[in-house]
């Protein structure tokens, strides 16, 4: 295994103490501005997990085997995970119901509630918001998460097919999508009629499953196998297609999520992936 470190809060001092309690002499690589790894680490030692997590260091021991080229898919997640905001919330923010629809919003991905109910749930509060509203919200307070534009540019250098599958609305995912170059976007479609939200949504609802089974589909077309695929999310509709994925990863997420991921970012932007998969 290597161990890969980073994060802005890294300093000489910090490397030298983890080098320390690592008791080898295998120096640093630094991969990127913020982030080192130390080689042939054969065990884990909880010592520096702790160490990591009091000073905001990602702190993740990487099997060797796990190199960027060795990946041919990456599927992600879209609110709080490529982007820095819960779309529903905000749009909910436009008539003055924020309070009430982040409440359900954070039991969902909690895993306390089950997504789909509760997605319409959400949706049905949003009945007669104006589809400008939401390219308001689009405009104004939909941005890409740090390292987003990194992480996908890396991915098309080394032929790894990118897709978003979102439990939130292709008004955003389609836009994100071609924001960031994907390849593919699966969301959920808001019903709008005369400029206004009925307050349902269309079609099937991207739940948990349907999110791994996407995944699945993919990965089957492309030819990959499980140990090809990487995804990322940070709620509790993202675990099953963690577990369908060869690496999951948690970012910024909820604890429910990183104690069954494969990795966990905390501190740093999505370009902490590139870090974990790079020697």
């Amino acid at each position: 295994m290597r161990l890969v470190v980073q994060g802005s809060a890294i300093n000489y001092s910090h490397l030298a103490h983890i080098h320390q309690l690592c008791s080898t002499s295998v120096q640093f690589v630094q991969t990127a501005q913020h982030a080192y790894y130390l080689a042939n680490q054969p065990t884990i030692q909880p010592a520096i997990q702790a160490f990591c997590a009091e000073h905001h260091i990602d702190c993740t021991y990487v099997q060797d085997a796990q190199t960027i080229q060795k990946f041919g898919l990456c599927v992600m997640d879209m609110d709080s995970t490529l982007i820095s905001i819960e779309c529903i919330d905000e749009i909910a923010d436009m008539v003055g119901i924020k309070p009430q629809v982040a409440a359900i919003t954070e039991r969902a991905m909690l895993g306390e509630l089950d997504f789909a109910q509760s997605l319409r749930e959400r949706v049905a509060l949003l009945k007669g918001l104006k589809e400008s509203d939401l390219m308001r919200v689009l405009n104004e307070r939909l941005s890409l998460n740090p390292g987003a534009t990194e992480l996908i540019a890396t991915c098309k250098k080394n032929n790894i097919t990118t897709l978003l599958v979102s439990g939130g609305f292709t008004f955003f995912a389609d836009r994100v999508k071609a924001m960031l170059g994907l390849d593919y976007a699966v969301s959920n479609t808001l019903e709008i009629i005369d400029g206004k939200l009925t307050g349902n949504i269309l079609g099937r609802i991207v739940d948990a499953q349907t999110k791994a089974n996407e995944l699945i589909q993919l990965r089957d077309k492309l030819g990959l196998t499980a140990a090809q695929t990487i995804a990322i999310g940070d709620g509790a509709n993202d675990l099953k297609m963690m577990t369908a994925a060869g690496i999951g990863i948690a970012y910024h997420a909820k604890p429910v999520v990183q104690a069954q991921a494969t990795y966990a970012l905390n501190y740093v932007g999505l370009d902490g992936v590139i870090s974990l998969l790079t020697t």
